[in-house]
């Protein structure tokens, strides 16, 4: 189905304006970020991210949207796991809470880019070339196995080929600015980057690996541009607020990228079974990410009541 070009204008429009919301809410807290208020702001993105799936089901109907919700379902898991390495980004250039919400923006909008080139570009090869398919199974699988591996979460920020290359070439100090959140200091009358320059090209190397593995996970789900593409962008869009979250020690999925693991793996055969003229109806994926989830969550719970610990 062809989407008018009104539609598109809109629909980004929408997202700018929330993402404006966003950021001016959390400039005015200047840095204070409450447990309640980022549990807000996640319950609004994944609300509006499920809403959309409205709009999916009068488009395209019934097929399509339980499509989307697979899709969207797996691209926020996929990224919730993947926050843990933000957070280790963060932590290792000592960026303040102001400059991590700049930080996250900026992920986040490179991201939206990096998806929707990313999306583009797999859905014209899948059609020009039949092979395809098999190169795309294979990332899944491969990247599942990784995960189990527990090398989903893996990162060295200081082994970062564009931070090495930045520290050789920019004048950077280990200090920031005053609000924490400036790219560049002066200092006895000189202009020097900040180490949150560091951390922006720490996230932006690693958004492109994480669009590298969660794209195929989409197009595993449905070819249709435009679900793959708006299911992708919902999910990423709230991942300021889950980040948040996460400092404040929530973990109700310690093991998520173990699940992660499995279900990419089965995307990456069912992937592979769809050049065969197999193809695996779109509810199982959706009853197999959601009953992944459930049980990591009842485990995750039951240990810490045998624990005696609370959330």
């Amino acid at each position: 189905m062809e989407v008018s070009t009104l539609f598109w204008v809109v629909f980004h429009l929408v997202i700018a304006v929330f993402l404006a919301i966003d950021l001016i809410y959390w400039e005015r807290k200047k840095g204070e970020i409450r447990f309640r208020d980022s549990l807000l702001w996640v319950i609004v993105w994944i609300s509006l991210g499920l809403s959309f799936s409205v709009i999916i089901f009068s488009m395209y109907g019934t097929e399509e949207f339980i499509k989307y919700i697979t899709a969207y379902i797996t691209e926020y898991s996929l990224s919730t796991d993947n926050l843990f390495v933000f957070l280790v980004i963060f932590t290792y250039f000592a960026v303040p809470p102001t400059g991590r919400h700049i930080g996250l923006l900026i992920g986040i909008l490179l991201s939206i880019v990096l998806r929707a080139s990313f999306i583009f570009i797999g859905i014209a090869l899948l059609e020009r070339f039949h092979w395809m398919i098999y190169v795309f199974g294979a990332i899944l699988i491969y990247t599942g196995y990784k995960m189990a591996k527990g090398g989903g979460e893996a990162v060295d920020p200081g082994k970062n080929k564009a931070v090495i290359f930045a520290r050789k070439f920019l004048p950077i100090v280990p200090t920031y600015d005053k609000d924490g959140k400036s790219f560049i200091i002066k200092q006895n009358g000189n202009t020097f980057f900040t180490p949150l320059i560091l951390a922006i090209l720490a996230i932006g190397t690693t958004d492109i690996m994480f669009a590298f593995d969660s794209v195929p996970a989409a197009l595993a789900i449905t070819r249709e541009f435009f679900t793959a593409y708006t299911s992708n962008i919902m999910a990423v869009l709230g991942l300021r607020s889950l980040y948040f979250l996460l400092e404040y020690g929530l973990r109700l999925v310690e093991n998520l990228g173990k699940g992660l693991a499995i279900y990419l793996v089965y995307l990456g055969a069912a992937f592979i079974l769809s050049a065969f003229g197999i193809k695996v109806p779109s509810y199982i994926s959706l009853l197999l990410i959601a009953t992944i989830i459930l049980v990591l969550v009842l485990m995750a719970r039951l240990r810490r009541k045998e624990s005696g610990t609370t959330e």
